[in-house]
């Protein structure tokens, strides 16, 4: 058997529980299943990112020549760098669920 023990407080939505108590529930087999597509819509696009990741990696590692401008290169590497912070954001938020699911 699991729990979840993700607490509102901790990512900053104590509205969530308003107006509900705090008594443990089971996590029923038709809303697992939901979530459970919702995760595999979410790995897909994973998945997706990292099959253009690595595209632009054999590109930029290729003998292909590539030219760009000056500000062209600068706004490459925001992007890459916006998708970095984005990117380790959500693994610490994975960190944090499974932190959060436990077996009893």
């Amino acid at each position: 058997m699991w729990e979840i023990i993700a607490d509102p407080q901790n990512y900053g939505i104590n509205a969530l529980e308003e107006g509900l108590n705090r008594k443990q529930v089971p996590f029923s087999k038709e809303e697992r299943i939901k979530w459970a597509r919702e995760i595999s819509s979410f790995a897909g696009s994973v998945c997706n990112l990292s099959d253009r990741a690595r595209k632009l990696q054999d590109l930029l590692i290729s003998d292909d020549q590539i030219i760009a401008t000056e500000s062209s290169l600068k706004a490459l590497k925001i992007q890459l760098f916006k998708m970095n912070d984005a990117l380790n954001s959500a693994l610490e938020l994975a960190d944090k669920i499974e932190d959060q699911l436990v077996e009893k």
